[in-house]
């Protein structure tokens, strides 16, 4: 998926914590410090996301928001 927005950094899912409707993962990222995200349960399973897995994060106004290529 084409994204628009221009500032990311690679991570890797570090841990999640799963909700009924919204959903928290958070990530290490090769700069120093860690990012969070919070998505809809429904975009963390459409993405299958799991901890280890390495995404790119797209960083866009307040959002975060996971690229698994």
């Amino acid at each position: 998926m084409k994204h628009g927005a221009r500032n990311s950094v690679v991570g890797k899912v570090s841990s999640i914590t799963r909700g009924e409707v919204m959903s928290l993962v958070k990530f290490d990222i090769t700069q120093p410090g860690t990012m969070a995200s919070v998505l809809t349960s429904e975009s963390l399973d459409a993405l299958g996301l799991k901890p280890g897995d390495e995404v790119t994060l797209v960083v866009k106004a307040v959002h975060v928001l996971p690229v698994k290529d």
